[in-house]
């Protein structure tokens, strides 16, 4: 049994990503499947190094969020972990809404 190490419970959600390699400047498209105030996991059949720097943009129906992260874990060719390392207020009030509908959303569904 694996010991839960992340400090906010991660929700099942699906969103467009951008993935920017800070140090290399390259780009990335990927798929967000889950989201905490914390950070995400992102789909990526090539993840970058645990401890890598990132931007990451999100984007879902007409919200945008971008935020500095870190590779916190990767699982080869499947996906990556990101922790937010800083979030502004205004993508903070989107990251909110965006768990808040989702919450919302799966209580009603289950």
């Amino acid at each position: 049994m694996s010991v839960e190490r992340r400090r906010a419970v991660r929700i099942p959600f699906v969103a467009s990503a951008e993935i920017i390699d800070d140090e290399e400047n390259t780009r990335t498209s990927s798929q967000v499947s889950d989201l905490s105030l914390h950070g995400c996991c992102v789909k990526a059949p090539n993840p970058f190094p645990v401890g890598t720097s990132v931007t990451i943009e999100i984007y879902r129906d007409a919200d945008f969020l971008e935020a500095p992260a870190t590779v916190a874990y990767f699982t080869p060719q499947k996906a990556m972990g990101l922790a937010f390392t800083s979030i502004e207020p205004r993508f903070a009030a989107i990251l909110k809404k965006w768990l808040a509908t989702t919450s919302i959303s799966r209580t009603v569904t289950h």
